[in-house]
């Protein structure tokens, strides 16, 4: 008993430190969201001896804050609708079709989540401004692009833990292929649906390197390329950048708040083979 208790003990010591060591950064973005610049380089590490809530309120001037939310969340929403509704439908497909070729498909989508986007990255640019697609329905279909490998892998296992039985008894009650993937087979899917939601979310949200890329025009900015504009090339303000960081990330955070619960059996789901 007393061997028990020791490893339950060193277990939570054990998480305690590595969550201290999570945390550890927002806490110094918090807490120097709320000093002087000055103040930032002189006292990194402390508490600020006086707290300064005007970086809020000029970092939120600064970002053209509604528009640039509006724009983040215009393409993060539309773009993880696409990824979901194309992702789910094409692993439902994937999975219900035993053959080589759907097998050979799905080997392929896994295999493109090794591939950087770093590789494809001039190419890509090319051929979408050839055609006239660098704007933010272009950027949208790149993001679907991207995030279908990964959330082709966990529909397509979830799927697999879903008995083919139930199609049948669908199909011979006279529903149609899509009818029994809209009301039997997607609502099953829900915890997989919101690990694809959250895992796309956090990664669209934050992205710099390919909007920076595809939005070259004013009023098209995303919060995090509006953050940019706080390190020019001479001076770098880095007490609205913090302010601004913080205010940048509580929406996603509070998105993952409300559906944390769903995330680990969606991937446990999406595992299953």
């Amino acid at each position: 008993m007393n061997s028990k208790r020791k490893s339950i003990f060193l277990i939570g010591l054990i998480g305690i430190i590595t969550s201290l060591v999570w945390l550890y950064p927002f806490y110094l973005i918090v807490v120097n969201s709320i000093k002087t610049k000055a103040e930032i380089f002189t006292n990194t590490l402390m508490w600020p001896e006086a707290l300064t809530w005007e970086n809020y309120s000029k970092a939120f001037e600064s970002l053209d804050f509604i528009h640039s939310l509006f724009n983040s969340v215009l393409i993060t929403a539309l773009s993880i609708l696409l990824i979901v509704v194309c992702t789910s439908m094409g692993a439902y497909a994937l999975s219900r079709n035993k053959s080589k070729l759907s097998s050979s498909i799905y080997f392929i989508f896994a295999i493109v989540m090794l591939i950087p986007f770093q590789s494809i990255m001039i190419p890509l640019i090319m051929i979408f401004g050839k055609v006239e697609m660098l704007n933010r329905a272009g950027l949208m279909f790149m993001y679907l692009g991207f995030g279908s490998s990964i959330a082709i892998f966990l529909y397509y296992g979830a799927l697999r833990s879903i008995s083919v039985s139930l199609d049948e008894a669908a199909t011979i009650d006279g529903a149609n292929r899509f009818q029994i993937f809209r009301y039997i087979i997607f609502p099953m899917l829900k915890p997989t649906t919101v690990t694809v939601i959250i895992l796309n979310a956090i990664w669209i949200w934050n992205d710099y390197l390919l909007p920076s890329l595809v939005i070259n025009k004013e009023g098209m900015y995303t919060i995090p390329l509006k953050m940019f504009y706080f390190f020019g090339e001479y001076s770098k303000q880095w007490h609205l950048a913090l302010a601004g960081l913080v205010i940048a990330i509580l929406p996603i955070i509070i998105l993952y708040m409300f559906l944390q619960k769903h995330i680990i059996k969606g991937i446990s789901d999406g595992a299953t083979k």
